[in-house]
């Protein structure tokens, strides 16, 4: 009986490949990352159960009707979840496609900022730099480009555009602060910009009580509308999802042509691994820092240019909404990678906007969506807190053969 040829060299590579790929999915960052999100759902749905009344109250006669029990758990759990998957993606009780699918453009909606302020979280970490400042980025890029947008007349494609450009520059100088005081003086960016943060915060609540910014005959801290000229126009009238959405796909893939394709972007990541080495390999550590930082600002500045322009269309002293702390989880959960951050930031985007469907139709309260955020962080942040809950095997490091090794 003859043995089987063995199979050729092209076909034991893909064939190796092919096992390296599913091992990877199987036990890489992309799988803890996805368990992450599964696991906190699953203590968001616990969470849900121990607060809903109904169930208090069938758990008060557990040991004669136990079903009861679990009966009332199933129901607070399945409607909550449904209520959140309806307001977040698509609701199939509607009667067109156009309003089945406008829950998917309000995630979007809430997605845009925090895509925009993701990545400008996301760059200075592969530089080895902790922007917490994205908040205040984002106020004073919604300042600059507020101002322009309802102080300023010009033709309709030109004033768009010069109103997300000053967005733009207004987080880039603010940013450019923390920067410069890094590359100067070496204080520490955490404790600069959460400053600045604070700093911000009081600025917008002080500019909107002057006549400059303040609407003509409102008492209250509100800036008038932008002029339709400067809008960032929605693509569909029965919903708030704007251009805004597409700039911020766009800072990604410039993010993504950044870091991979560019000089500037090779040194920032040769910074983060290790800045004396660069140094000694001449390149400039400090330049490096003001650029990261000029870049990140203003990728947060498109974002409060999205808010101020695209989705409220004036200014009030909590535009910002904490989104640029919502940032940081963003930038963390799409683990500094600019694909990673889109996601991040739709997954986000969707639990902001399925939380306020949740809350109104079954009672849920929305802080179960911030401790889920907050969960998905935190085992992000322990991989083999995550490993360990479902025993899955760290991947042993692949031999060095020496056809690996060109020999």
């Amino acid at each position: 009986m003859t043995e089987p040829a063995p199979a050729p060299p092209e076909a034991q590579q893909r064939s190796t490949a092919g096992q390296r790929f599913w091992r990877e999915l199987a036990t890489g960052s992309a799988m803890v990352t996805v368990l992450s999100v599964v696991l906190a759902l699953f203590i968001g749905a616990l969470l849900i159960i121990v607060s809903d009344p109904g169930v208090q109250d069938a758990a008060s006669y557990f040991f004669s009707q136990p079903g009861d029990t679990f009966s009332a758990a199933w129901q607070s759990v399945s409607s909550a979840y449904a209520a959140l998957f309806q307001g977040s993606l698509i609701n199939f009780q509607e009667y067109s496609i156009g309003r089945a699918l406008r829950p998917f453009a309000e995630t979007l909606t809430y997605a845009t900022p925090l895509i925009a302020a993701g990545l400008a979280v996301a760059l200075p970490f592969r530089a080895g730099l902790f922007n917490i400042g994205a908040e205040g980025q984002i106020i004073l890029g919604a300042i600059f480009a507020g101002y322009v947008g309802f102080a300023i007349d010009l033709p309709i494609v030109v004033h768009v555009a010069a109103a997300v450009a000053a967005g733009m520059l207004g987080g880039a100088i603010w940013a450019g602060i923390a920067g410069v005081l890094k590359a100067k003086t070496g204080a520490h960016e955490v404790i600069v910009t959460i400053m600045l943060n604070n700093i911000a915060r009081f600025l917008i609540v002080y500019l909107l009580a002057t006549t400059v910014f303040q609407r003509p005959g409102r008492a209250d801290p509100i800036s008038p509308f932008v002029y339709e000229s400067a809008e960032l126009p929605r693509f569909f009238e029965a919903t708030r999802l704007h251009v805004g959405f597409l700039l911020a796909i766009l800072a990604a893939v410039f993010v993504w042509w950044l870091l991979e394709r560019s000089t500037l972007g090779f040194r920032l990541r040769a910074v983060g691994y290790n800045p004396n080495a660069a140094n000694t390999a001449g390149m400039s550590v400090t330049g490096t820092y003001v650029a990261v930082f000029l870049i990140a600002g203003a990728l947060a500045g498109l974002a409060g240019a999205s808010l101020a322009l695209g989705t409220e269309r004036h200014l009030t002293p909590g535009i910002s909404g904490g989104l640029g702390f919502d940032a940081i989880t963003v930038a963390l959960l799409g683990r500094s990678n600019p694909w990673g951050t889109i996601a991040a930031g739709i997954l986000f985007g969707a639990l902001r906007a399925g939380g306020v469907t949740m809350q109104a139709r079954t009672g849920t309260p929305i802080d179960i969506v911030l401790v889920v955020q907050a969960l998905i962080v935190l085992f992000i942040a322990a991989p083999p807190l995550v490993r360990a809950i479902f025993r899955i095997k760290v991947r042993a490091p692949e031999p060095v053969t020496t056809a690996a090794k060109g020999w």
